[in-house]
């Protein structure tokens, strides 16, 4: 598509935001709603349009070459992401529930399942600072450097009964008699061709050549003559018309574009450069001198109305553009004197407190549920307001190639350099005033007046230790060879998040309605593995700005795929991928001071490579009630403490994100687990429609051929209980290369894969009931347990005095 109708979209997507803008700005000074399903409804419409729009802007944002357009786009994607996350947080909040079921919105906006997918932003790999593609290079250098040579399991002899032994004696034997059988049948072959065939033999060969070739020309000609005859018709097209399918096209119009992108950019920064020592030494002087005479005007004005001259404003109030607003000098002083009091301690009187108090109580008694404040609102007022200011109405017609408009970069570059400038004359000015009000006062024999004004020290109590750096004299390349060598630090397998397949929950909605809490699908795994780890990992703002997740914990029966979200959480944002898990770092690093110099060296090469995933298998094990005895001699329990420390750390600005898998929570001490992770998602068995989409796709996957012949529906229906990891393994032994050469004569049919699946042992219902139990007594599961029975609800509005009776009774 052209320039044209990605600008068309984004105008689209900004006339729909700025009308939820105003229904947000609307919708503040509301009452509290009480009906939890009205508010829930109200917060899950927003949702689903925002999101609307964030698959919009993504799209033109990756689309869009021009290097100013694009940093608006950015700005509202950015601000879109952000209240998105909120959203979902708000929901979640509510409801007390990870995943949440739209189906009536959808109806009403008529959409489909697929509009509730996560876009992943492209930009999250193909635009990173310099630093980071740097750092990132060297990490790719040393996995290539080293060498990671795991050791070979030791040979150990399995202990066979007789009759297996006897039946694997009986295959190997057959085996060798085959593999004679086919010598002499190959020996008896060459010895029937040598012989000569004789006149007779000859001529018919010929014949049978004759008769191929006659075959295949004419054959040839009738297919031309086919073709030629419905060009005619006009029932196909001439193949001088045709032009490349768009999966031929895409892959090179994408390089082209990425290209073109950075091209301009490099254009843009340059003109920025150009531009701003051009205003800086052409027209600083001016704006400085400008600015100078504006002040000293103002001294004398100042002077004239209040018979001294004024106390030069503070950096903290804005220093010198107090004095540029438009006020008359003692408006001014009035302020900056108002702005004086405010800082004193002042305390108010009793009257003001009980009024104060009387208003808080009836903020109690008002109860229901409240929007929380959004911490992006006010950057998404900002980027639209921009929007309407600059590119609402502006002509690009006669700028065809896109490229930036240094009008625009003037005078946003002005804007900063006003703001250098003036830093500058606040210093000099200060200096000039003090000292006419030296000269004033020893005109006068008056004492000097300094400006006895203190700063008020910051009272920041106790400071805080800085954590000790146990290898500043050490640089990242030896840091990271070390962690590699130990393999703590593993290159991520190329796995992407909509490789993670999976159906949508069509009764969710309906079992919910019967009072029946429904499982999660394998697509709402993907949704909300997308917001709580890959959006904040991808973008620095949303991570800073969104409710901080520093540990989520995947749980769920072996085989459902939590190591590969994991890797699929690595290869989206180009995150750095530890490995910290109780068998990993087994008899690494001994001692105290060794896990300490692991820990350390771990999170401070995660700080520097973010954005980060630390991933913990079997984290169970770190929280046993009991360890067993067979891995006592691991002590895999060694990290939990220390562990904690090092999470409890982990600021808004490091993007590092902790993701344990489990496959058995219920052995672990569920108040430690919980304490470590404050997001759990349960990973259920796949449904019937996830479980056909996975033997489609599989199958084609691994080389295989879907005709009419295979009954996927069948085959979907029979392997209820079984995890996608088990039909990989089903796939990986009747889907062999010797199978897929014979497909052409005998198609695939569902009875192969019946066999190898009935060896395997399902996940039964007994076992993941057992881990919906679990997941129940979680602080998340005990909220939405009690909010079911009614309980939550009438805990809420007790506050403030009934608190303190309540808590005798």
């Amino acid at each position: 598509m052209s320039q044209r109708i990605y600008n068309k979209l984004w105008a689209e997507a900004q006339e729909e935001l700025s009308g939820l803008l105003i229904e947000e700005q609307s919708a503040v000074p509301s009452r509290p709603e009480k009906d939890r399903v009205v508010f829930f409804q109200h917060v899950a419409k927003l949702y689903v349009h925002y999101l609307q729009i964030f698959r919009q802007l993504e799209e033109v944002y990756d689309q869009v070459v021009h290097p100013q357009k694009r940093r608006n786009i950015r700005l509202t994607l950015d601000g879109v992401m952000g209240r998105v996350l909120e959203l979902k947080n708000e929901m979640v909040e509510k409801e007390y529930l990870e995943y949440h079921y739209m189906d009536d919105i959808l109806l009403d906006l008529k959409l489909t399942p697929a509009a509730l997918e996560i876009p992943i932003p492209r930009y999250f790999i193909h635009e990173q600072d310099k630093g980071v593609q740097e750092k990132k290079k060297i990490l790719s250098d040393t996995f290539e450097k080293v060498e990671v040579t795991e050791s070979p399991e030791p040979l150990m002899t399995k202990d066979m009964t007789q009759e297996e032994a006897v039946t694997f004696i009986q295959v190997m034997e057959r085996a060798r008699q085959g593999c004679l059988r086919a010598k002499l049948n190959k020996a008896s072959r060459k010895m029937n061709m040598s012989k000569d065939p004789g006149a007779v033999g000859t001529e018919s060969a010929v014949i049978c050549i004759q008769k191929m070739w006659r075959g295949y020309i004419e054959r040839k000609r009738t297919k031309i003559a086919r073709d030629e005859e419905m060009i005619i018709l006009g029932m196909a097209m001439d193949p001088k018309y045709q032009v490349p399918s768009p999966a031929e096209i895409t892959p090179h119009t994408n390089e082209a574009w990425t290209l073109l992108k950075q091209e301009y950019e490099e254009d843009y920064q340059k003109s920025v450069e150009a531009v701003t020592n051009y205003i800086r030494d052409v027209e600083g002087p001016d704006i400085s001198e400008t600015m100078k005479n504006q002040i000293r005007q103002w001294f004398f004005e100042c002077r004239d109305t209040t018979g001294s001259f004024p106390d030069y404003p503070d950096e903290e109030n804005g220093g010198s553009a107090l004095i540029f607003a438009v006020k008359s000098p003692q408006e001014l002083k009035n302020e900056i004197a108002a702005k004086e009091q405010e800082d004193s301690n002042y305390r108010p009187n009793r009257k003001e407190a009980e009024k104060q108090k009387g208003k808080g109580d009836k903020d109690e008694e008002e109860a229901g549920l409240k929007m929380l404040p959004s911490a992006f609102l006010s950057d998404l007022e900002v980027a639209n307001k921009i929007f309407e200011d600059f590119w609402k109405n502006r002509d690009d017609s006669k700028n065809f190639s896109q490229r930036h408009e240094v009008e625009l970069i003037k005078e946003e570059q002005r804007k900063l350099i006003e703001r250098e400038i003036q830093a500058q004359v606040d210093k000099e000015m200060r200096q000039e005033l003090a000292k006419w009000k030296l000269d004033v006062d020893k005109d006068r024999g008056g004492k000097t007046k300094g400006n006895t004004k203190k700063k008020k020290g910051s009272k920041s109590g106790k400071k805080k230790k800085k954590e000790k750096d146990l290898t500043a004299h050490r640089s990242l390349d030896s840091l990271c060879e070390e962690l590699v060598q130990r393999g703590l630090l593993k290159r991520p397998n190329n796995v992407r998040m909509q490789d993670y397949l999976g159906d949508y929950n069509y009764l969710a909605t309906t079992l919910r309605q019967n009072d029946i809490e429904p499982m999660p699908s394998l697509s709402d795994v993907r949704q909300v593995l997308s917001l709580y780890a890959i959006l904040p990992l991808g973008s620095q703002v949303v991570h800073e700005k969104t409710p901080l997740i520093k540990a989520i914990l995947l749980a769920g029966p072996e085989g459902v795929g939590k190591t590969m979200l994991v890797h699929a959480i690595c290869h989206e944002t180009d995150a750095t991928l530890f490995d910290l898990s109780p068998l990993n770092t087994a008899g690494k690093y001994p001692g105290r001071n060794g896990l300490a110099m692991m820990l350390h060296m771990v999170f401070k090469v995660a700080r520097l490579l973010q954005p980060s995933v630390i991933r913990i298998e079997d984290a169970e094990k770190m929280f046993y009630k009991k360890v067993p005895k067979e891995e006592r001699e691991l002590d895999p329990k060694r990290l939990k403490k220390d562990l904690l420390k090092y999470i409890k750390m982990i600021k808004a600005d490091d993007r590092i994100l902790i993701v344990g898998t489990t496959k058995d929570p219920q052995s672990a001490d569920i108040k430690s687990l919980c304490k470590m992770y404050s997001k759990i998602i349960l990973i259920p068995r796949p449904a019937y429609g996830s479980r056909y989409i996975l033997w489609e796709q599989l199958i084609k996957k691994q080389g295989g051929e879907v005709t009419k012949a295979l009954d996927l529906s069948s085959l979907a229906k029979i392997s209820d209980g079984y995890t996608p990891g088990h039909m990989v393994q089903v796939i990986q032994s009747v889907v062999t290369k010797h199978r897929i050469l014979q497909q052409a004569k005998r198609p695939l049919t569902a009875t192969e894969f019946v066999v190898p699946l009935a060896r395997i042992d399902p996940v039964f219902q007994l076992e993941e009931d057992a881990l919906k139990n679990w997941y129940n007594k979680t602080p998340l599961g005990k909220k939405r347990i009690k909010a079911a029975t009614g309980k939550q609800e009438e805990e809420a509005p007790v506050k403030g005095k009934n608190a303190k009776k309540k808590g005798k009774k």
